[in-house]
């Protein structure tokens, strides 16, 4: 006879019972927390439609830093209320694959940006000078 008992469908609902009863909740939201979440993200969405919409703060530039922050805000939100990411869950390896996610998404914009900005100054200036004058 084995030492170990049988696993059946009544050890994994035990076991699920467990990890409730201990208070091992990180995969799990609340009402509570999602209802914060969703208030959170209803107000970072009025707050630039309302900016763009009556002009409120004036110049674009500026309007364009805010709506860039609080879209910021709203990822991490969404990221905390919804995806439940934290430094704990899963031992946290979520949060190394966001911040390598991360570092994926700016390197591969900055580089993006850098090449179009080089690829523009760098461009030969009498071409379109040339391409008009010798038709």
């Amino acid at each position: 006879m084995s030492a170990h008992p049988p696993h059946g469908h009544g050890d994994h609902a035990n076991l699920d019972h467990d990890l409730h009863s201990h208070g091992d909740t990180h995969g799990h939201g609340s009402m509570k927390g999602y209802m914060i979440g969703f208030v959170l993200s209803v107000i970072l969405t009025a707050i630039p439609f309302w900016a763009v919409m009556t002009g409120g703060l004036g110049d674009t530039q500026t309007t364009a830093l805010v709506i860039m922050a609080l879209a910021f805000v709203q990822i991490v939100v969404h990221m905390i209320f919804f995806l439940h990411m934290n430094t704990k869950s899963e031992g946290g390896w979520t949060m190394m694959a966001l911040v390598f996610t991360a570092v994926l998404v700016v390197i591969t914009l900055s580089g993006s940006i850098w090449v179009m900005y080089h690829m523009n100054t760098n461009m030969m200036p009498d071409m379109a000078a040339q391409m008009g004058g010798g038709m």
